[in-house]
């Protein structure tokens, strides 16, 4: 290793761990490295039990963990893997494409691995701590490091030498232990939540396909006790009072006032305001749109430009009113809010709706062709039942959701603190 002048920049921390007091010092990752070195140029082949390949695809794009999911394996001979293989001292980095500077650690629990050619693998010397360093390269330095060498005429890429020469500014071994600790136990933590969320989020598309009934079908694999009745057949717009979409024409841009929203407002099945870029409308334009129509507690939204599909119930109209991007949907007294926001959301209805979209600048379903999207409903009581169901069961999906995105902010906030 090049000797280095410690006269160079030092610096510390805004938070750190008590007993450190130490300043920083300034290095560049090939200081901290035993080289680095080009990926497999190796075809996949099916997975041999043994030897993981991993590929740019195969790193998660917002966890930088390891996606088990399709495993494959180098397609060379056994002997031709030794220099390729990934330990605990191994990052990688993607060095093209859309990826380009997207990193991963190497952890025993994902097995043998190779990695591929359009990565770049980074030996951490062992008197550096891999993960301070990985850690490193999740924070916005090297992202904003990244946005400038990345730059071609093409492509985005990054080459080992400049990787190599980002810089860092790193304390003792026994602080950068410390640090890589506690991110490595919020990494797990955040992993295990999100594992979760998944599990519940698989759990609800599998109730949607038991509770409802299939292609053909008058009754559901899965049902609450006590009913027993078919289920009827009718046409969407039958089952409404009104069916309209949002207001047409153009509406003047002002700094206070009600919110005009558009279909881009509605996701997962909430309405989502932005109070400083979200467009408003004055007062008076606010209130000639609801002498026409005004939107009710109960009503569904439904997506039907753009993004089709995304769904949300009113809970509060006031002070909102939608573009013509969004249709409303008014349930008569047989069908239920909750029921109709759940029976938008299953596979049937969003296959339907795709078997009608038009593609002219961009996708889009007529309100005719809306209204007769046939669905399949039960007694109300049986609709009260689901739809609590599955109102319970988003509540505690969102609930996991912000809990995740807790832990996010507060990994992103401890990046911003406890790094120089």
């Amino acid at each position: 290793m090049a000797k280095i002048d410690d006269s160079v920049k030092k610096k510390v921390p805004e938070l750190r761990f008590k007993g450190f007091t130490d300043p920083w010092v300034q290095r560049n990752l090939a200081d901290l490295s035993d080289g680095f070195s080009y990926g497999l140029n190796a075809a996949a082949k099916e997975y041999d039990g043994v030897h993981g390949y991993l590929r740019i695809t195969d790193i998660d794009e917002v966890s930088h963990s390891f996606l088990p999911e399709g495993l494959t394996s180098p397609d060379v001979p056994e002997d031709q893997l030794t220099d390729y293989r990934m330990d605990e001292q191994s990052i990688v980095y993607a060095r093209t494409g859309a990826s380009t500077g997207k990193t991963y650690i190497y952890r025993d629990s994902d097995g043998e691995l190779y990695y591929a050619g359009f990565l770049i693998r980074q030996k951490v010397n062992k008197e550096t701590s891999a993960q301070f360093v990985y850690q490193n390269t999740l924070t916005k330095a090297w992202e904003r490091y990244v946005q400038v060498m990345s730059q071609r005429s093409g492509q985005p890429g990054i080459n080992a030498q400049e990787v190599g020469r980002f810089e860092l500014a790193i304390p003792e071994r026994a602080e950068q232990d410390k640090i890589a600790h506690l991110f490595n136990s919020l990494d797990n933590l955040i992993a295990a939540n999100q594992r979760k969320l998944d599990l519940l989020k698989e759990q609800k598309k599998g109730y949607l396909q038991k509770m409802f009934p299939k292609n053909g079908a008058k009754v559901p694999e899965l049902r609450f006790a006590g009913f027993a009745d078919d289920w009827e057949e009718r046409k969407l717009g039958n089952e409404l009072t009104l069916l309209k979409d949002g207001t047409h024409g153009t509406h003047q841009n002002v700094l206070e006032g009600p919110f005009l929203l558009s279909a881009k407002n509605i996701k997962n099945g909430k309405i989502i305001i932005d109070e400083i870029t979200d467009r408003k409308i004055s007062v008076e334009e606010y209130n000639s749109i609801h002498k026409k129509f005004s939107l009710e507690k109960g009503d569904v939204l439904l997506t039907i430009v753009g993004s089709i599909g995304e769904t949300a119930i009113i809970e509060n109209p006031i002070g909102i009113t939608f573009q013509r991007s969004v249709a409303y949907l008014r349930p008569s007294h047989t069908i239920l809010s909750q029921f109709l926001f759940t029976t938008i959301n299953g596979q049937k209805f969003q296959m339907e709706l795709r078997k009608r979209q038009v593609v002219s600048a961009q996708p889009g379903i007529y309100l005719g062709d809306l209204s007769i999207i046939p669905i399949l409903i039960p007694s109300v009581a049986e609709q009260e039942k689901i739809g609590s169901f599955f109102k319970q069961l988003d509540e505690t999906i969102a609930l996991h959701q912000r809990k995740l995105d807790l832990l996010k902010e507060q990994k992103k906030g401890f990046l911003q603190n406890m790094f120089v």
